[in-house]
This record gives C-alpha cells, sequence and structure tokens, in this order.
C-alpha cells in the first residue's frame, strides 16, 4: 500500500464502504485496474487490511480506511484518515450493507428495524453527509448508492420478477428509503451527482452465495455509475439499463 502523500494528484480518488469483501471489494479491483487511488473502507480491521494488502500486491494504489458506517466517531476519523493523504473524493460508493435477521413479516418487530436502516440508510446518510467538503473538491463529484431491485415498488410486485417472491419487511424497505434518499439528494445537491446501482440476484456471503450472477457482474452498474464522466444524476439501475421506481 502507498503512504505517499497525494494532494494534488489528478489521480482520480474514490472512497468505498464495505470493501473487505464481496461486491465492495470486486469494485475496489475493477477501479484499481484503471490506476485510481482507492480508499478501502470496512468496519473489521484485520479483514480491511488483509483486502487491501491483497489489492496492493496486484499493484492498486489502495489505502485501509477503519470505517463503520454506523458510529459518527469512526465516521469521522475516517474523513481524517482521507484527508491526509488528499484535499478532494471523486467518487464515493455506500456500499456497506445488511441484509437483517430472517423474520416473517407477522413476527417482525419495530426492534429488528433498527439495524438495518442503521447501516442501509442512515449509513449512507452519514457518510455522504461528513465527506461532503471532500467531495465538494472532488473533479465531477459523484455519490453511488449500492441499492437493490427489492427497493423497486414496481419490482416487487410484479409477479414476473424474483423480487416479488420475497416477504421481508426490513431489507426492501430500507432500500426503499434509500432509493428516495438518493433522489432527494439529487435535487438538492446538483453539484454532486448521486445514483443508485442495482447489483441484481448476485452470489454473495449475504445471500450465501446463491445469486446467479457473478460478483463482477454484480458490480458491473455500480462500476458503470462510478466511471462515467461526465454522467446522469437522479438515475436507478442495473447492470442492463436504468430501473422502474
Amino acid at each position: 500500500m502507498s503512504d505517499t502523500q497525494n494532494t494534488h494528484s489528478s489521480t482520480t480518488t474514490v472512497l468505498i464502504t464495505g470493501a473487505n469483501k464481496g461486491l465492495g471489494y470486486e469494485t475496489a479491483r475493477r477501479l484499481g485496474e484503471l490506476d485510481w487511488q482507492i480508499f478501502l473502507g470496512a468496519r473489521d480491521e484485520v479483514r480491511g487490511r488483509e483486502a487491501a494488502e491483497r489489492l496492493a500486491d496486484d499493484g492498486a494504489d489502495v489505502t485501509f480506511v477503519p470505517l463503520d458506517v454506523t458510529s459518527d466517531e469512526s465516521v469521522d476519523a475516517a474523513v481524517q484518515a482521507v484527508r491526509e493523504r488528499t484535499d478532494r473524493l471523486d467518487v464515493l460508493i455506500n456500499n456497506a450493507g445488511v441484509i437483517g435477521e430472517p423474520v416473517a413479516p407477522a413476527e417482525t418487530l419495530p426492534r429488528h428495524f433498527l439495524p438495518v436502516f442503521g447501516v442501509n440508510v442512515l449509513g449512507p446518510v452519514r457518510v455522504t453527509h461528513a465527506f461532503l467538503p471532500l467531495l465538494r473538491a472532488g473533479h465531477d463529484p459523484r455519490v453511488v448508492n449500492v441499492s437493490s431491485g427489492n427497493g423497486s415498488m414496481t419490482i416487487v410486485t410484479d409477479p414476473e420478477r424474483l423480487e416479488s417472491t420475497i416477504d421481508h419487511l426490513m431489507y426492501p424497505s430500507s432500500k426503499a428509503a434509500l432509493n428516495m434518499v438518493t433522489t432527494q439528494y439529487a435535487k438538492a445537491v446538483p453539484e454532486i451527482r448521486f445514483n443508485l446501482a442495482d447489483p441484481g440476484f448476485t452470489a454473495t456471503d449475504l445471500n450465501g452465495h446463491q445469486g446467479t450472477q457473478t460478483i463482477t457482474e454484480g458490480t458491473d452498474a455500480i462500476f458503470e455509475l462510478a466511471t462515467s464522466s461526465p454522467g446522469p444524476t437522479g438515475h436507478y439501475r442495473d447492470r442492463e439499463g436504468a430501473l422502474p421506481w
């Protein structure tokens, strides 16, 4: 990993939350191949450092940043860690997410929502707010929030879609909330582009590796929105294109 100060480089800078594994790690790997400066955020310090070291061994310019998206103190410390290496952030990818307990809707209690919304909705809000000054200093700054087809009212009520077969209160509603939060950011903060990526049914540890897409295919929409410059704002898409709300 590079320990060199890079405050005035023209290299594109990106912070990815939850990047020690799965979609976040694969996104970091792909962006590293473009010679971007990668800030790999992860809550687990051991796994985060190991992930960053693997990427660095393959030639990526990567720095591990301890980052728990549910903690104000952790996020503030992450801002300072990034500031030590750059004077701006061009791309923020809010990838960290959880599914929640496998509880049937009729058995779901308010307490079951708290950890899911804490990571999937309040996490992106906390991280985005904290990094706004660095984003505003970036080159064509953009935020990619990792959502899901489960956050689409249209998709989850379409009997031909897999998402319509899922009966779970917490995760789909958290992604629907993230979709609304992102559209409001896109309207209210026009100097920064805010978009939503649906990875699709991708094999990750969150679903027991049951997905039909590879991990690389699952990052296609994230990668497209992160690298499109100039590009759209307020868009919601998967690897095939625009999604209905």
